[in-house]
Formats: C-alpha cells, sequence, structure tokens
C-alpha cells in the first residue's frame, strides 16, 4: 500500500509512437489537503477511489488505498468534488524494464504532459528515454490535486 513513483516533464510526443496504449481520464478530488487526498477517478466506465497519504520528504513515497467503484457511482461522486475536474489522456509507454504513463492533460491543464515511472523502491534503477524532461517528483504545485486548484493555465 505504499506507492513509489517519479515523475517528470515531457519535452516531445515522441512517446506516442511507442505508446501501447491510450485510456482517457476524468477525475475529481473529495479532499486535497496536502496531508491526504481522496480522489475518484472515472476511465472507460469504470471507477475508482483512492485515498492518498502525504509524501516522504523527496515526494517519492507515500500510501495510497485504491478500491475499484462501479461508473455510475464515479460519475455520482464526481459530481461532489471540489475545485475543477482533471481531464486527461494517460498512455503507457514501456522503455527499458519499466512503463511509464505519460498524461497529457486536456482542458485548464492543456498543454502540460507529465510522465510517472513506479518503481519497487526510492533508489531503483531506471532507464529514461529521450523525450523525458526535468524531474518533478515532490513539487507540489504538479499533483494532480493542485492542479484541480490552480491549473496549469493559471500559471
Amino acid at each position: 500500500m505504499i506507492e513509489v513513483e517519479r515523475k517528470f516533464l515531457v519535452t516531445s510526443e515522441d512517446f506516442r509512437t511507442s505508446a501501447e496504449s491510450a485510456l482517457h481520464i476524468r477525475q475529481g478530488f473529495l479532499c486535497a489537503d496536502p496531508e491526504r487526498t481522496v480522489r475518484v477517478r472515472l476511465q472507460d466506465g469504470f471507477g475508482k477511489i483512492t485515498v492518498k497519504g502525504i509524501s516522504d520528504e523527496a515526494g517519492i513515497s507515500r500510501f495510497e488505498w485504491e478500491h475499484e467503484i462501479n461508473g455510475d457511482e464515479a460519475g455520482q461522486l464526481l459530481k461532489l468534488c471540489t475545485g475543477t475536474e482533471i481531464t486527461k489522456t494517460r498512455y503507457r509507454v514501456p522503455f527499458g524494464n519499466h512503463i511509464f504513463e505519460v498524461d497529457v492533460f486536456e482542458g485548464s491543464n492543456a498543454g502540460l504532459i507529465v510522465a510517472e515511472v513506479e518503481l519497487q523502491t526510492a533508489d531503483e534503477y531506471f532507464e529514461k528515454p529521450a523525450w523525458l524532461g526535468r524531474e518533478v517528483t515532490g513539487d507540489p504545485k504538479y499533483y494532480n490535486a493542485q492542479l484541480s486548484i490552480n491549473s496549469y493555465k493559471q500559471w
């Protein structure tokens, strides 16, 4: 129940040629407190509710609990969320021994493209594709909960 991931800006759309799938996501936050978030996500008619704890000092790992809910429940819960709904397309891109999830944001966060890679440990080695840019792990303004409050277009 501990998530370990690193987050990077994406410098080009070259990742698209290697993407194995694309998924449209709508998500919102029932709670966007810096010490805990409660996220509702709707993707391809299925829903999820996720609780995340505060990140470690480096911003690499934190508690995460996720549970599947049906699409109707997720749709109803999205109506209760605070801030702006996040919409994005997520691409799964294999590279080396890892899968990068590349989020291309839409709406008030259009123009922002972020890649995440999940790891087993904080110091695990992984190969970095050429389209991977500056690391933003631990920078709160790139957390989706914060993007729902202070969108990319407002920066």
